[in-house]
């Protein structure tokens, strides 16, 4: 095998300069051209690839070892930068070519168990597998470069911004954030865990009581949950914690980040300020807390119109305290044919609602799923209330609001989706602010808090924390771009008494409460000043502005649904003599 000795790369493959020059470059070899007096092989590196020509004039040992090359060997090459003949204007580098006068083959390959293509159509496990060689592959690439460039983009504002980065425990005490914790066994403190953090959140909250009032820190956080496209057991997001501010203060900093790094990133421009919602509008008119705004198709509340129409579905949902609400699919009777909604009403069924009524208008007249009930005079109100021509149609859930609602905002992404109604290249930004403090659970009959417990109600609304729980909003914001979270926050209790009213709404007790949180408890007594912040989702970011499909796009080693990684098989079995020093034992688990 060659050595670089006396070699040194001058330039990646796509950034060689200009003709009359001399450049060394090295790479992986893409694809190899033989024609018999005329060797051409495309180099690639990271930035992308240069075509290396040989021909008859080219010195015999080094034209034979370029015909000795293979797919995926790695090499070094020098010569000098002409023109193409055949030029190439699908890459940056298609004008040039290096006629080369150096080769060295510094290591060969066996033929990989799969092309190193652009669009590969290998199915994902075994990309997975042999992960090393899918990053290979440019759109991965590019994808984790974004992320880098991300990164940096967020380091340079929030510095410029005079945040100081200060990293937080790895290994910390294991306390309620809403997903299970990662545990790790102590081997000197025998039966007792570490955990991997959740989020940095208590320990943020405890750098703002230090002193230092603005704090920014890429947090790697844990959560055992289970996997989907937009979520891994363990990602990467961009934390912030500030003092001395309120709402409004936090998200003008997170707004200015957003202008940055997609100016830095994407070098688009991103209109400012981004528009806000609260809670209860998103719900009404989408259906959900993290909407998804490229498209129309908002919610129609048809319960004043139906109230008293000849329909009990309708009218038994309404007189149970919920109501009756639409979406009207603009151009989708001659889509969504009676076999589509079928498809739907099964869908929505299995998310909780108990069916679907609907209004197809693809005839001269309407036809409905339950016109027998109805008469032309609300037939006519429901299509003026719920905005539908010829052409349209409409699908209506009737039950509470609780499943009215998100039933109709799953739909509406879903029909979207399914008729190609979302326009690509827009980011469409927005903040969800006034949430609920906290939410009725059926099962315990009680209200359960929708936030971690350090979340400061709003001002006007502390006064019904114990009287009234329904009306309490609280000082918690998120921002969504394009229907996925990119970030959740709050502004927090810093008052002692606050904070012990607000444990004991939550249904902790004085025990709990010690075990728990016991070190922050007792650090408020000392003073704190007023903060707030929130944790940007990396991952999720890099997702949405590299337009990748799911998180394992642009995550280099990424877990598949179970929480496995294919290349390296973990999680996997340790030592005997490992467990023992943990003095933990395997039970096996018996099979119903």
């Amino acid at each position: 095998m060659d050595t670089m000795k006396g070699l040194k790369r001058t330039s990646y493959c796509a950034d060689i300069g200009g003709v009359g020059t001399t450049a060394v470059v090295g790479g992986y070899v893409q694809k190899i051209r033989d024609m018999g007096t005329l060797i051409f092989i495309d180099l690639r590196d990271r930035s992308g690839i240069v075509q290396l020509a040989f021909d008859e004039t080219t010195d015999r040992a080094v034209f034979e070892k370029a015909a000795s090359c293979r797919s995926e060997f790695v090499l070094m090459a020098k010569g000098v930068v002409r023109e193409r003949e055949s030029k190439n204007d699908t890459i940056k580098t298609g004008n040039v070519e290096i006629f080369v006068d150096d080769l060295r083959i510094l290591a060969k390959a066996q033929t990989p168990p799969f092309e190193i293509v652009e669009n590969s159509n290998v199915n994902e496990e075994l990309r997975l597998k042999y992960r090393y060689l899918d990053l290979r592959r440019k759109p991965l690439q590019d994808n984790i470069i974004l992320r880098s460039k991300i990164a940096k983009s967020a380091r340079d504002y929030f510095f410029e911004n005079g945040f100081i980065e200060i990293e937080t425990p790895m290994m910390m005490k294991s306390t309620p954030e809403g997903a299970r914790d990662y545990l790790v066994p102590s081997r000197i403190h025998h039966g007792k865990f570490y955990a991997l953090p959740q989020s940095p959140q208590i320990y943020k909250q405890l750098l703002m009581i230090s002193g230092f009032d603005r704090y920014i820190q890429l947090a790697r956080c844990f959560r055992d949950e289970d996997l989907r496209a937009d979520r891994q057991p363990e990602f990467t997001q961009i934390d912030l914690e500030m003092s001395f501010v309120d709402v409004d203060d936090v998200l003008d900093m997170i707004e200015g980040f957003i202008s940055r790094v997609f100016s830095d990133v994407l070098g688009k421009e991103i209109k400012m300020p981004l528009p806000r919602l609260t809670y209860a509008e998103a719900m009404e008119r989408f259906g959900s807390d993290k909407p998804d705004t490229r498209f129309g198709m908002e919610i129609y509340d048809l319960s004043e119109t139906v109230k008293n129409c000849g329909f009990g579905v309708f009218t038994s949902a309404i007189e149970a305290g919920g109501s009756v609400r639409a979406i009207t699919v603009k151009g989708g009777a001659d889509k969504l044919t009676r076999k589509e909604i079928d498809k739907l009403t099964e869908y929505v069924r299995g998310i909780g609602a108990k069916g679907l009524a609907f209004i197809r208008w693809f005839e001269e007249e309407p036809t409905c799923s339950f016109s027998k009930f109805m008469t032309e005079d609300e037939m006519n109100a429901m299509l003026t209330t719920g905005d539908m021509q010829k052409g349209d149609v409409m699908l209506i859930v009737a039950d509470k609001n609780r499943v009215t609602l998100p039933t109709l905002g799953s739909l509406r992404c879903k029909v979207a989706k399914q008729l190609n109604m979302i326009p690509e290249g827009m980011f469409n930004f927005l903040w969800i602010t006034e949430f609920p403090f906290f939410e009725y659970d059926d099962e315990s009959g009680k209200y359960l808090a929708m936030h971690h417990p350090f979340t400061m109600p709003m001002d006007e609304c502390i006064e019904y924390l114990d009287s009234a729980p329904e009306k309490v909003k609280a000082k918690a914001y998120d921002l969504v771009l394009n229907g996925v979270e990119m970030s959740s926050g709050s502004i927090r209790i810093t008052d002692y008494e606050l904070q012990q009213r607000m444990f004991k709404s939550l249904g902790l007790t004085d025990e709990e409460i010690e075990t728990k949180f016991g070190f922050l408890v007792e650090a408020y007594k000392y003073g704190a000043a007023p903060h707030g912040g929130m944790g940007i989702g990396l991952d999720r970011l890099a997702m949405v502005m590299s337009g990748a499909e799911s998180l394992r796009d642009v995550t280099a080693f990424p877990k598949v649904q179970n929480a496995s990684e294919l290349m390296s098989e973990a999680p996997g079995s340790v030592d005997k003599e490992q467990l023992e020093e943990l003095s933990i034992s395997i039970i096996e688990k018996k099979e119903d």
